[in-house]
């Protein structure tokens, strides 16, 4: 027996995320999922007309392999990973762990050497396939959303499966806005305030094409122009380590001083190299469903009424030349219950405590999404 909403979310994911085409070759990735999924995912893309090709993978084995990771053994793997992502048209990465911290005490240097040698996987198949990627809900997730294991299955559902054509409609005013824009302005409460410019870099529209569960229209900074302070207020988890209450300030797009919970711990992440000190995306974030944090990036990164802003690698799509092996969503929630803020585009009033104001955005709060 299985759920019947796990099967209308492996069509969605087959059919309309990665719109798996006949022929076309399909990386399952999985790990800590149910095998009822997994089948799922294979037989939709079968059904497509595509080819399956299926990985589990389980995070305390991660865990241990990377405890352990030496410089030969992950150039062998990640050789083996980029020749077998070049032979896929389309990738599917559903994953799950009933620790989202299961990583929290692998040595820096150890997380760093397996990110080194694995980017060009992650480059490969971020640029070149069709992909999409999701979490899958666990108890330990339930706990940090507050919610019990029932009702956060109901509502991962919920979020998952919403109408993304609908939502792709309402992100075009947008975007079209963003690239019109020259200079964006953050402020907020405590001490944000941040302005950037946006001029001439593509912004990008995520409506179930990408991240599941979705709902971002990201672009970049262009990298020399950050300038200012901005104090995040949703907590984090990097390499499964926890940081919360990260302020960052710039100057000529550089990030010189950056504090948290655990401020040796950031600025060790953000030494890694040259590029992770520089910012690599801004996004907005505007899924009605999700509104609160829950240490989980696919979600709250799509937090209604939020924006996150990105240390590090820039995206091929929306590229402002940074480059790095650190790529860190951090994510500022504006809405009126966290605190409020305004975002001005070259002075225009664009949105005031979460919510869009100009008539053509009114689509993107929340009545018009649900």
């Amino acid at each position: 027996m299985f759920d019947p909403r796990m099967k209308k979310l492996a069509e969605l994911l087959v059919r309309y995320s990665t719109d798996v085409q006949s022929g076309e070759r399909v990386l399952i990735d999985c790990g800590d999922i149910p095998d009822e999924m997994v089948s799922l995912l294979v037989e939709s893309v079968v059904e497509a007309g595509g080819v399956p090709f299926v990985e589990i993978k389980r995070a305390r084995v991660s865990r241990t392999v990377t405890m352990h990771a030496s410089d030969e053994q992950m150039e062998i793997l990640a050789s083996r990973d980029l020749e077998f992502m070049k032979q896929m048209q389309c990738y599917i990465a559903v994953r799950g762990s009933n620790n989202i911290t299961e990583m929290s005490d692998v040595p820096e240097d150890k997380i760093k050497l397996v990110q080194r040698h694995m980017k060009s996987v992650q480059d490969y198949r971020v640029s070149k396939t069709k992909w999409v990627v999701l979490r899958w809900p666990s108890p330990s997730m339930a706990q940090l959303a507050g919610m019990s294991t029932q009702a956060f299955e109901d509502f991962f559902f919920d979020v998952c499966t919403l109408d993304y054509a609908k939502m792709a409609a309402a992100e075009q005013p947008l975007k079209e806005r963003f690239e019109q824009t020259d200079m964006v302005r953050i402020v907020g409460p405590l001490d944000t305030d941040l302005e950037f410019s946006v001029k001439g870099i593509p912004a990008i529209m995520c409506a179930g094409d990408r991240n599941i569960p979705d709902g971002e229209l990201f672009t970049a900074p262009v990298r020399d122009s950050v300038n200012g302070v901005i104090h995040f207020n949703a907590g984090t988890i990097y390499n499964g380590r926890p940081f919360d209450d990260i302020r960052l300030a710039f100057k000529d797009g550089k990030i010189i001083d950056a504090t948290g919970s655990d401020t040796k711990a950031l600025n060790d992440i953000l030494d890694t190299d040259e590029g992770a000190r520089y910012i690599g995306e801004f996004s907005f974030g505007f899924n009605p469903y999700i509104t609160k944090p829950m240490r989980d990036i696919l979600f709250d990164e799509k937090i209604m009424g939020s924006i996150h802003l990105t240390p590090g690698q820039a995206y091929e799509e929306a590229d402002n030349g940074n480059r790095s092996k650190v790529h860190w969503d951090m994510v500022l929630i504006q809405t009126k219950e966290m605190g409020g803020g305004e975002i001005y585009f070259d002075s225009e009033l664009i949105r005031k405590d979460g919510l869009f104001v100009p008539d053509d955005l009114q689509g993107l709060n929340p009545e018009g999404l649900k």
